[in-house]
């Protein structure tokens, strides 16, 4: 199958794009190669599937390019069958700095991938969406039905975008599916996120840094889960329209997850505490019972699992991967 992987370059997107091209199917690429974080970490993505590729599985091209290039993404769309939007401009606090710049590459490169996608005969379009959807929490664990009121631009963005992929599916019969993803994690992760940052400071001997109080939770989701779930809905049509909470069903604090790290790597170190940042969820919990319900999701993968094979990761790259945490 013919597949647009938009973000491919990135975290999720370059995952997926490896894993579709190991599977035998032809996908395209798209990513500017935004320098949001180090783009060495983009470039080991590309290196990865078009390793692949050469293994004799699917093919792979790697097309340098934004999604706010309408005439652009046109072209790309018309090839594909399914197209996953992996592309966003990613980060909470960024988006607090900068609200303009996720809403540009968010919300109108999302809407350059739909208009794109309703001109043609295509399958599906997977849109990545985000917990940041919901905001301050009414109840736990978030159902999809949960009210929606984000406490960041980025919120807001990947908000409006989940919505006009799903107007788009009522409006003008396009199949789509919008995936509301609980912080992800796993190896080529960005560098400037909790668990990278802990593995790193404990590894070279340094304390491990909560911002806050360590009480705030995540449902901390491992990249293969995600993975997955994306790769079966390249024939899956169970989910058209919908909007699924794509979570681990599991959480834990952020103290706990610091405590966890470090008695893996350094038990004698002492947890360090700053003040919290602005604009960070208290709390995220997800309940996937929709997406266990239409596609029999189900996460495999516990914390600590998951933990322990980022720290493998971790320690097998981390000649070139360490310096850009270093520097986040």
């Amino acid at each position: 199958m013919r597949v647009l992987v938009t973000g491919g370059a990135g975290f999720i997107g370059g995952n997926l794009a490896e894993s579709l091209v190991r599977a035998g199917h032809d996908v395209t690429a798209v990513d500017n190669l935004d320098p949001y974080y180090d783009t060495g970490i983009k470039q080991r993505a590309v290196d990865a599937a078009a390793a692949a590729a050469e293994d004799g599985a699917g093919s792979y091209e790697f097309v340098e390019g934004d999604v706010r290039n309408a005439a652009l993404i046109d072209e790309l769309v018309g090839d594909a069958a399914v197209v996953y939007h992996q592309a966003a401009q990613a980060g909470v606090r960024t988006s607090v700095d900068d609200p303009r710049k996720p809403n540009a590459i968010n919300v109108d490169g999302t809407l350059n991938v739909l208009d794109a996608a309703r001109e043609t005969e295509i399958e599906r379009v997977v849109l990545a969406s985000s917990s940041s959807v919901y905001g301050k929490p009414e109840y736990l664990p978030y159902d999809e039905n949960h009210p929606t009121t984000p406490v960041s631009p980025y919120g807001v963005s990947k908000l409006a975008a989940d919505q006009y992929a799903r107007v788009y599916h009522e409006v003008y019969g396009l199949p789509t599916v919008s995936l509301r993803y609980f912080t992800v994690y796993g190896p080529r992760m960005r560098p400037n996120m909790a668990i990278s940052n802990f593995v790193s400071r404990c590894l070279n001997g340094e304390p491990p840094v909560v911002y806050g109080d360590g009480t705030q939770t995540r449902d901390f989701t491992y990249v293969d889960d995600v993975v997955g779930v994306n790769r079966q809905l390249l024939r899956d049509d169970a989910a058209d329209g919908e909007i699924l909470n794509v979570g681990s069903t599991d959480t834990i604090d952020i103290r706990s997850l610091a405590e966890l790290i470090r008695d893996e790597l350094a038990p004698d170190l002492e947890i360090e505490y700053a003040a919290a940042r602005e604009a960070d969820a208290e709390h995220t919990h997800a309940d996937v019972g929709k997406a266990r319900a239409l596609l029999g999701y189900d996460p495999s993968t516990t914390i600590r699992e998951g933990v322990r094979e980022f720290i493998r990761w971790y320690r097998a790259n981390r000649d070139w991967y360490e310096p850009l945490v270093l520097r986040s």
